[in-house]
C-alpha cells in the first residue's frame, strides 16, 4: 500500500529544509565578508518582494522574501543580487567610498567569500553525517574473516548466473581493489545494465569472472521508483562499531564524498541518455521528498537535509555564470590575466548563465508536475 503524508506536510517539509540550507548558505557569506570588513546591505531569504524584515545597527537589511526559493546576501558595491559587477559604475566610485565595497576587496578575499556559502553547506552535512557516526557507530560486518564473501544469492541473481559460487571472495572490480562489502554495493548501484569484471578468490585460486550487472526498480512506501543495480548476492551481516568524534567526522567525509560521485555519475548518465530526464527534480519533487522524510521522523529528515545540502553546495559551485562557481571561474580568469574579464565578456557570460538556470529550473519544473500522479505518472 502507497502511503501519502497530508498536504500541509509537503509544505512544511519543504519550508524546514530549504529555509535553513539557503538561510545557512547565504550566512557562510555573510560571515566571510564581515571577516574581511566588507560591507553587506541586504540579507534575504527568498527573493522576490519583501514579505518583512529590519535593519540593524550596521545598515543591514535583512528580509524575508516573497519566493521561498533560493537567497542573497548583498554586498556594499552590488548593483544586483547576484554580485554582478558594473565596471562603469565602480570606476565612478572615489576612492575615499571603496572600503567596505566588495568588487575593490583583493581577489583572494573575494574568492573565499563566494566559496563560504557552498563551504557552508558542506560542513552541515558533515556534521549531520558525523553525528549519525556518533549516535550509531560505523557499520562494519560482523565477521572481518567474511567481509566481501559471498554467503547467499537472491531469486534471479546475475552473479550466480556469471557463475560466482557461495564462498567466492570478491577482491576487486575492473582490477580495482576492494575491501568492504560496501565498496561492491557502492560500485554496481549507479550502474544498472553495465558489463564488468569482478575478480574472486576460491580455494587459493584467483578468477577473473565477466558479470552484465542486474537492472532494479525499486520502490519505498511512498511510491517513489528508482533504478539501481545489483548483482544479488549476499555477504555476512552488519554491527554497528562505536567510533569517536575525529573518525566519525572522517566518516562523514567518506559518505559525503560518495554521494558527491554519485550524483556526478548520475548527471553525466542523464546527459548521455543512459538514464531518463524523468529522474531529474526541482522544486516541487523537493517538496514531495522533504514531506515524505518529515513523515517518517527526525532522523530521516535530517538524513535527506544532509543530501539536499551536499547537492546545493554541487551544483553552486559548477561553473555557471551567476551562480558561485560562476564568480569563482571568473576570479581564476583574474588571477591568470593578472586584470578582471572585460565587462562586455561578463554581460555576456551571466545574461547567459541566467537564462540557463531559468531554462533548467522552467524544464524541471514542467518535468516535477508531470510526474504528478493527475498526469497518469
Amino acid at each position: 500500500m502507497i502511503e501519502s503524508p497530508p498536504f500541509w506536510l509537503y509544505i512544511a517539509g519543504f519550508l524546514l529544509l530549504l529555509g535553513p540550507l539557503v538561510t545557512v548558505h547565504e550566512f557562510g557569506h555573510y560571515l566571510m565578508g564581515r571577516l574581511f570588513g566588507v560591507g553587506i546591505e541586504a540579507f534575504s531569504v527568498g527573493f522576490g518582494k519583501e514579505i518583512a524584515g529590519f535593519t540593524d545597527r550596521r545598515g543591514t537589511r535583512w528580509k524575508l522574501s516573497a519566493l521561498p526559493l533560493g537567497g542573497y546576501c548583498q554586498f556594499k558595491g552590488d548593483m544586483n543580487p547576484a554580485s554582478i559587477p558594473d565596471a562603469e559604475a565602480l570606476s565612478a566610485i572615489p576612492a575615499s567610498e571603496r572600503a567596505g565595497n566588495f568588487h575593490f576587496a583583493p581577489l583572494w578575499q573575494r574568492a573565499l567569500i563566494v566559496f563560504a556559502g557552498p563551504l557552508t553547506n558542506i560542513l552541515v552535512a558533515l556534521g549531520i553525517f558525523a553525528a549519525f557516526f556518533m549516535a550509531y557507530g560505523q557499520p562494519v560486518q560482523a565477521d572481518p574473516v567474511e567481509a566481501n564473501t559471498v554467503r547467499a544469492f537472491a531469486p534471479g541473481s546475475v552473479a550466480e548466473k556469471a557463475g560466482i559460487e557461495v564462498g567466492d571472495r570478491i577482491v576487486s572490480i575492473d582490477g580495482a581493489p576492494v575491501s568492504e562489502f560496501r565498496e561492491v554495493t557502492n560500485r554496481v548501484i549507479m550502474h544498472p545494465g553495465e558489463p564488468i569484471v569482478l575478480g574472486v578468490e576460491r580455494a587459493g585460486e584467483r578468477l577473473r569472472i565477466p558479470v552484465t550487472i542486474g537492472t532494479a526498480i525499486e520502490r519505498d512506501k511512498f511510491g517513489n521508483e528508482s533504478r539501481v543495480g545489483r548483482l544479488g548476492i549476499y555477504s555476512s551481516p552488519l554491527r554497528f562499531e562505536p567510533v569517536g568524534p575525529v573518525e566519525a567526522v572522517r566518516l562523514a567525509a567518506d559518505e559525503s564524498v560518495g554521494m558527491v560521485r554519485m550524483m556526478v555519475v548520475g548527471i553525466g548518465q542523464i546527459v548521455t541518455g543512459q538514464r531518463s530526464v524523468s529522474e531529474l527534480g526541482g522544486p516541487i519533487k523537493i517538496a514531495k521528498f522533504s514531506g515524505e522524510q518529515l513523515s517518517m521522523g527526525p532522523q530521516a529528515f535530517a538524513g535527506f537535509a544532509a543530501l539536499i545540502s551536499l547537492n546545493l553546495a554541487f551544483i553552486n559551485l559548477l561553473p555557471i555564470p551567476a551562480l558561485d562557481g560562476g564568480h569563482l571561474a571568473f576570479y581564476a580568469a583574474e588571477a591568470v590575466r593578472r586584470k578582471p574579464v572585460g565587462a562586455r565578456g561578463q554581460e555576456l557570460a551571466f545574461r547567459a548563465g541566467a537564462a540557463m538556470i531559468l531554462a533548467l529550473m522552467l524544464f524541471v519544473t514542467v518535468n516535477d508536475l508531470l510526474s504528478l500522479p493527475i498526469f497518469g505518472r
